[in-house]
């Protein structure tokens, strides 16, 4: 195989990977009440970390809130580091949302009562709840991947209902040069915010 013959080989399956790895989301659910919900505005909570992916969390907050502010659904997003400022700042919003989260966390519940009032102290109608459950280079049925896991959950600020929550990893194929985790997240995120209502 000559060297030109052997780099189209590359190419072609490097696009092969990147189209199998598309093509619907691993999980998405939406409720009913969902087709009636058209927020204004939307803060995103500081990412949640599963694991060790520390490092992850300020890319993934940047480009969940770069997307969104793309698609124009939004007159108002209050992103994670603005809403993080406003926690250090508001000791009341603080309280507030450790309690809603922890109630969220530990039992499942998202209380309607903390919930609204969250969406008083930062003007949002609606929240984001982003987790990164996978961000790392690994391999799969002896391919090596660059892959990405991320969760979503978003919620209505009035009542604390889940309108919408979903999942979805893209594993991207590599021989020699490592895919960018940014890049792959913001394709995950990409096919997950065009199942989201707004």
């Amino acid at each position: 195989m000559t060297k030109r013959s052997f780099v189209k080989y590359l190419l072609l399956l490097s696009i092969i990977m990147s189209l199998m790895a598309c093509g619907g989301l691993r999980f998405s659910q939406v409720t009913p009440e969902a087709k009636d919900f058209h927020p204004k505005t939307i803060a995103i909570f500081p990412v949640e970390i599963v694991g060790s992916n520390e490092e992850a969390r300020g890319a993934v907050e940047q480009i969940v809130a770069g997307v969104l502010a793309e698609k124009k659904w939004f007159s108002d997003i209050t992103d994670a580091e603005t809403l993080n400022r406003q926690l250090s700042a508001n000791e009341e919003l603080r309280k507030t949302m450790t309690e809603y989260l922890s109630k969220l966390r530990t039992v499942n519940f998202s209380d309607p009562d903390l919930s609204k009032k969250i969406g008083s102290l930062t003007k949002s109608d609606s929240f984001l709840l982003v987790s990164v459950d996978i961000w790392n280079y690994t391999v799969e049925k002896g391919d090596k991947v660059g892959k990405v896991s991320l969760g979503m959950k978003f919620f209505d600020a009035a009542t604390g209902k889940i309108m919408w929550k979903a999942g979805h990893q893209i594993a991207d194929g590599y021989i020699l040069i490592k895919p960018d985790l940014p890049k792959v997240a913001r394709n995950v995120v990409e096919a997950m915010v065009e199942y989201m209502p707004h």
